[in-house]
């Protein structure tokens, strides 16, 4: 049996990261029993989603990847995706390399997934070209969110801002509600559907019905980080029950 240890970099007010990677990690190892996972995580603060709290926050990461630093993860997944694409286009990158050279510096050396980067090739993995969204932001920040796509090649063809400024209201959203927001999308021209562009937004429940009604695929910013994670540990991602970017058949 494998152990890997995943470290996970997550705003303080973030109650659903460490909520639905672990239940994706679960659902894998009922079907795929030599891997096993544990999850590690270092919280940054922030309550409010807001351009200075997210910016305040990304300030705090170099800190919290020394501190998983010291637990040897065998990969570090930062976790709030509008923070990162706040800051303006391909700026996962720059993100990625600076808690890598943290990691490096302490003597514990790991890849390193964003889950604004892992979104990216999550949408790439699927062959996918044009996508729509929902997300719980207010408009600015889905508007950002919106460029950035667009900036890596990425059409949208709609999205829909839930427009929920309060970290914890977020997580209070129930993800049963999420097929109605859908409907209000027009998905003509979809190739996928970003069912939660946050973290922080449940939408694990909804992924595998929404997909089965829209016909297209349906990922989530969280489904698209346990992709990257487990593209990184060298593994087959595979998590059942998760839609198709995590059922073994992307392209």
């Amino acid at each position: 049996m494998n152990e890997h240890r995943i470290g996970l970099i997550v705003p303080s007010s973030n109650l659903t990261m460490e909520t639905e990677l672990p239940r994706m990690f679960r659902a894998r190892e009922a079907v795929l029993p030599a891997d096993r996972f544990v999850h590690h995580s270092a919280r940054a603060r922030m309550r409010q989603v807001t351009p200075e709290q997210l910016a305040a926050m990304n300030g705090q990461a170099r800190r919290a990847a020394a501190e998983l630093a010291d637990a040897r993860p065998d990969v570090v997944a930062t976790a709030c995706l509008v923070a990162i694409m706040a800051q303006g286009p391909g700026h996962h990158c720059a993100a990625e390399a600076d808690i890598a050279e943290v990691l490096d510096a302490e003597g514990a050396p790991a890849p390193v997934v964003s889950s604004a980067g892992a979104l990216l090739s999550g949408i790439a993995a699927l062959g996918a070209r044009r996508v729509a969204l929902i997300t719980p932001y207010l408009k600015p920040l889905t508007a950002a969110v919106v460029h950035y796509l667009e900036d890596a090649g990425v059409e949208v063809v709609d999205a829909l801002s839930l427009e929920v400024p309060d970290n914890l209201a977020v997580a209070a959203l129930d993800p049963a509600g999420l097929p109605d927001h859908v409907a209000r999308l027009d998905l003509s021209r979809a190739d996928a559907l970003v069912l939660s562009a946050c973290v922080q937004m449940p939408s694990l429940p909804a992924v595998q019905p929404v997909e089965d009604r829209v016909g297209i695929p349906v990922l989530s910013a969280a489904t698209a980080t346990v992709h990257r994670i487990l593209t990184e540990l060298g593994l087959p991602p595979v998590v059942p029950g998760a839609g198709r970017l995590l059922a073994g058949e992307a392209p």
